[in-house]
């Protein structure tokens, strides 16, 4: 196939209209063209009296030869994606099936991998299947009714389902191109192997699990919802069976496997406990806490885009970063376009938040965590598992804050760099469920947060107007961006314990949907060479 790249597009087109008009500002004969991709599309909004589409695409044409100023591409390394590996014989090597703990991005990527291997997994997971987790949720915002096994954090998905659905990531893998096109094949717009951003939303990301958790059923693997691992059986540094039990009657059962990939959430407290009860070597590890801040999404475009953009664009976006005098770094970090703010407590008694948007992100507001650094330096011990009680006192100092009924803390930017509470809202109305209540955030959070709160929100008003707006709304607290453990494992991804693949997120090696779906299948790979 021919590459060509840096089209600039000034129109809103149809993919009829586009490929026309590419042929004529390349002098490309149309009925030359046997197919063609789109392999790219952004946005350049750098200048905003210049705003425009950048397309790359390829195209195969009849003849070669009248088109050699364009680049040659090998079509397979575009679009051949396979979780396959080449001539593998090693089924035979599973007397009993690998035990996949964790029915996250990390643990269905882990099964999808054995099962296109000829590897027929066991899945266990703690919550619900997600239509069912689903109903929890909106049970939970609408009448702060709170599953603690079925919620944001816990279920079949995975804590990214209930977010955007984004699959951009900062690591640079071949398989995020693997991961594409299995999204893409069980539901997932097409559109999310070319634009630069890709996400899926929550109202589609739903359908999608669904489909891979039947397709992996119907080839074999086999999943146990509501069922928690509560041990481990570990006889000569080797893992021989899992100890699980049924979360609703409390049924107890084993599971015997040489094989345990251990696909945790950042939210699994009990098992981080558990597996450090039984010997896994554990280290504390960085993460980061702080709040939700939201805006009018109309404002964010307007920053972004101009006041008048030419074409029909969709909701901005932002990512930004700051560094303070004083040694930490404030950034934003899963950036929500016209969504919500989410109730993501996955215990009793606390308040987490999160964000997220549906697929055309067309609510009013735009939301985004705003996360200050945290280092095991800042905890009150020296344990592995220490970090836990750091966000967990934030999360019941939030609760308490916000009422005790599950309302969540909020307040105005201007009343919080003012340290007051806030006693009215402006002009941009907070969208977190089940309710909220007007408080003063610096009572509860560590003055090191606080203060670069304040400094990095007004930063960021320099490089996106109107940011640090007085009526921009925080919502306390946001502690779940990632693992404050990290579980160890060697080079082969195993643990110290002989069979047990440390794997994704909550095992510290993965930081969102992408990151954590690339970790599962490296993990199912290892266990294939095992």
């Amino acid at each position: 196939m021919l590459k060509i790249t840096n089209i600039k597009i000034y129109k809103n087109l149809t993919n009829e209209d586009l490929i026309n008009t590419i042929c004529q500002k390349f002098h490309i004969a149309l009925n030359d063209i046997v197919d063609w991709k789109i392999i790219k599309k952004s946005i350049d909004a750098r200048k905003k009296d210049d705003i425009h589409y950048n397309y790359s695409v390829a195209i195969k044409v009849n003849n070669e030869n009248k088109y050699k100023k364009f680049e040659k591409i090998d079509e397979d390394s575009l679009f051949n994606s396979s979780l396959k590996l080449d001539n593998y014989t090693g089924t035979a090597n599973f007397s009993n099936s690998p035990v996949i703990i964790g029915a996250g991005p990390a643990g269905l990527f882990s099964a999808l991998t054995l099962i296109y291997n000829g590897v027929k997994p066991i899945i266990i997971e703690q919550g619900k299947k997600v239509e069912d987790r689903q109903k929890d949720v909106e049970n939970f915002r609408n009448n702060a009714k709170l599953s603690p096994f079925s919620n944001v954090q816990f279920g079949e998905g995975g804590a990214g389902t209930f977010s955007d659905g984004k699959l951009n990531s900062g690591i640079n893998s071949t398989l995020c191109k693997n991961v594409l096109y299995e999204f893409v094949k069980f539901g997932a717009p097409e559109e999310i192997l070319y634009i630069s951003k890709p996400h899926i939303g929550t109202d589609k990301l739903i359908n999608i699990i669904k489909n891979i958790r039947e397709f992996i059923i119907a080839n074999g693997g086999k999943f146990y919802f509501s069922t928690k691992a509560v041990d481990f059986n570990i006889q000569d540094n080797q893992i021989k069976s899992v100890i699980c039990q049924n979360v609703i009657n409390k049924s107890i059962f084993e599971i015997p496997t040489k094989h345990v990939i251990l696909a945790i959430g950042h939210s699994s407290r009990d098992t981080f406990n558990k597996v450090y009860e039984k010997g896994l070597l554990l280290e504390p590890k960085n993460f980061s806490v702080g709040v939700r801040i939201e805006h009018l999404q109309s404002e964010i475009n307007n920053s972004q885009y101009g006041n008048s953009p030419k074409l029909k664009l969709p909701p901005a976006e932002y990512k930004l970063a700051y560094h303070s005098p004083n040694g930490r770094s404030c950034y934003t970090f899963c950036m929500c376009p016209g969504g919500v703010v989410m109730a993501s407590s996955s215990e009793e008694n606390t308040i987490v938040t999160n964000g997220m948007s549906n697929f055309l992100r067309d609510e009013k507001n735009a939301n985004s965590a705003v996360l200050v650094n945290v280092t095991p330096q800042d905890f009150d011990s020296s344990s592995p598992l220490a970090g836990i009680d750091f966000q967990k006192s934030l999360e019941e100092k939030a609760f308490i804050l916000g009422g005790a009924n599950y309302f969540a803390p909020v307040q105005r930017f201007e009343d919080f760099c003012l340290n007051k509470k806030s006693e009215k809202i402006g002009e941009i109305l907070p969208s977190y469920l089940p309710g909220y209540t007007l408080s003063n955030l610096q009572e509860i959070l560590p003055k090191f947060v606080s203060s670069t709160l304040i400094e990095g929100i007004k930063y960021f008003d320099t490089k996106l107007n109107g940011f640090a707006n007085p009526d921009s709304i925080l919502t306390g607290v946001e502690t779940r961006s990632s693992s404050p453990v990290r579980i160890l494992r060697n080079e082969k991804l195993v643990s110290n314990i002989d069979g047990i693949f440390p794997c994704g997120e909550g095992a510290g090696y993965a930081g969102g949907i992408m990151s954590a779906s690339v970790d599962g299948i490296r993990c199912a790979y290892a266990v294939l060479n095992n």
